[in-house]
């Protein structure tokens, strides 16, 4: 167990000592992930914004106040990294383009995913946030685009669900879709329940 553990270190060092991107980013390299070989709920999203970039800390926004809310945890539980691991799609912010944040760069998920997801020795439900995630480990097989991925959750493979970016200015999506709430979110909530009862080795 130490070993494995050691060994997670060495890769989180790895992780954040990373600039491959380093002379795309407007902001300069500042990879942010929340990893921990025993978590047993892992979130990939899509990229860190300004706001994570400048404090180190994933989701500290209305759309992590969203997140939490949809799976119903607090933000004692969300930032524990024994319980909640977060892998974003691009692990330092991209930048700003015309319409928002540019997206994530394509180098990380190729580079880190296939080394964090081997260790992560406890996952029993992956979180698909926005449609970055969606079409990297799901593609088109469950819908063409995001809402039919979303909507296809009953059809998804353990341990994914797909979900739509928390983000404020996604309330006209909700507001269309009103199935998300009254559907889907319960099971998201009995996933995570049931995925943190698992009872991790927190060592």
């Amino acid at each position: 167990m130490g070993r494995s553990v050691a060994d997670f270190a060495r890769l989180l060092a790895e992780i954040r000592a990373c600039s491959v991107c380093a002379a795309r980013l407007p902001a300069g390299p500042r990879p942010i992930v929340q990893l921990h070989p025993a978590a047993p709920v892992l979130i990939v999203s899509q990229a860190p914004g300004l706001a994570a970039h400048r404090s180190g800390i994933p989701f500290d926004d209305p759309s992590g106040e969203r997140l939490r809310a949809w799976m119903g945890i607090d933000r004692t539980c969300f930032y524990d990294p024994t319980r909640i691991a977060i892998m974003p799609m691009g692990f330092c912010y991209p930048g700003r383009g015309r319409d928002g944040d540019l997206p994530p760069r394509p180098e990380c998920a190729p580079l880190w995913h296939p080394r964090i997801l081997a260790r992560l020795r406890a996952l029993r439900l992956g979180l698909l946030i926005g449609r970055y995630a969606v079409r990297h480990y799901l593609g088109t097989r469950f819908g063409r685009n995001l809402t039919g991925t979303v909507a296809n959750w009953r059809q998804l493979p353990s341990p994914w669900l797909a979900l739509p970016h928390p983000s404020p200015r996604n309330g006209p999506w909700l507001d269309a879709h009103p199935w998300f709430e009254r559907e889907l979110l319960p099971v998201l909530r009995d996933r995570v329940r049931a995925a943190l009862a698992s009872g991790g080795d927190r060592r």
